[in-house]
């Protein structure tokens, strides 16, 4: 199996597993309640973690300008303000979550169901050197397998909020934590230095950056 076809099968994998949540009944029903994370209904949770399938097809059919494509790493390293409830960032967040969500449930479970099974046969085909646009980052591209690497890290997270929040088990899938944890402890390391990070992991009283903290 080559990396690219081991992180198409991880991510789907894991995208699937979100599909599947998507379209439970607890979540239906608890749609319009609050999620575990503040400030963010259990329907926006919903649509941030639909969003994590969605959004690969949509960059797959934005235009392509010849950027210099982005690390996952960097994707991550460089994010601003991710602690701070009302930072450009989560505003943005939330925002593309809330208008997801407003399509009700069994809409936008129906909709992440679509897109998977489409990806599930593009993702086959389309070639190494792949890009694609981030379109909520304007002129920005990554190599698409590059982006998958961030999408598990998303599928990571989310699927475990959305699950806890509706009292639901924790289907994550085991290769997509571990993609997920690379990719994190890559961008601390980025971000804080080998020594703030290695303090984070076997010195935590000299923790004084919170080094491992990335989103």
């Amino acid at each position: 199996m080559t990396d690219a076809t081991a992180i198409r099968k991880t991510y789907l994998d894991a995208a699937e597993q979100a599909v599947h949540l998507l379209a439970t009944e607890q979540v239906a029903k608890r749609w319009e309640t609050g999620s575990v994370l503040p400030g963010m209904t259990v329907g926006a949770l919903a649509g941030h973690l639909a969003n994590s399938v969605l959004q690969v097809e949509w960059f797959l059919d934005g235009e392509i300008v010849g950027a210099e494509p982005v690390s996952p790493v960097r994707y991550y390293a460089r994010l601003a303000g991710t602690a701070v409830p009302d930072s450009a960032l989560n505003v943005g967040v939330r925002a593309r979550s809330a208008e997801t969500a407003v399509a009700g449930p069994a809409v936008v479970a129906g909709q992440a169901r679509q897109a998977w099974d489409r990806l599930a046969q593009r993702l086959l085909v389309e070639p190494v050197d792949r890009r694609v646009s981030i379109l909520h980052r304007p002129g920005e591209e990554m190599l698409l397998d590059g982006y998958l690497h961030t999408r598990c890290v998303e599928l990571g997270v989310h699927l475990e909020d959305l699950a806890l929040s509706v009292d639901a088990s924790n289907p994550v899938p085991e290769a997509a934590l571990a993609v997920a944890v690379d990719v994190l402890v890559a961008a601390a390391r980025d971000r804080h230095g080998d020594q703030a990070v290695l303090h984070a992991l076997a010195r935590r009283e000299r923790d004084g950056a919170d080094a491992l903290r990335v989103l």
